[in-house]
């Protein structure tokens, strides 16, 4: 049953989930301005998830596809800092204003999950190598 988990496949194109995630992003300003919510909520989410794609742009550039594990190592390193600094912003401005951080964390929450779910659907529903 594990087997067909752990089969390594070619990484999909990114560019599906990422339009997903801004969808989402995009989706949500009209419910904040329906609710009555504030626009700063929904512009927080919109540049932590901007920034976020940003940052994965860079690194992604930086080389997953080297001949040496180098460039993969910088990628890691580099994925796990970006969701630290994307966390030290939000948690900055809830010290501030928790309402506006938590609107804004749930904007990003929701277009950061569409794009992973979409990313890993395509992923394991691509045809397994070998």
């Amino acid at each position: 049953m594990a087997a067909p988990l752990l089969t390594p496949r070619p990484l999909p194109d990114r560019r599906l989930p990422v339009v997903a995630g801004g969808a989402v992003v995009a989706l949500a300003l009209p419910i904040f301005l329906v609710s009555g919510w504030r626009l700063q909520g929904w512009a927080l989410g919109a540049v932590l998830w901007a920034a976020s794609q940003l940052l994965g742009l860079v690194f992604a550039r930086i080389g997953i596809g080297e001949p040496n594990l180098r460039g993969s190592g910088v990628v890691a390193f580099g994925m796990m800092a970006r969701g630290i600094l994307l966390m030290v912003v939000a948690l900055a401005v809830a010290v501030s204003d928790p309402e506006l951080a938590l609107a804004g964390a749930l904007v990003y929450a929701v277009a950061y999950s569409v794009e992973l779910g979409l990313g890993l659907t395509l992923y394991f529903g691509g045809e397994p190598r070998g």
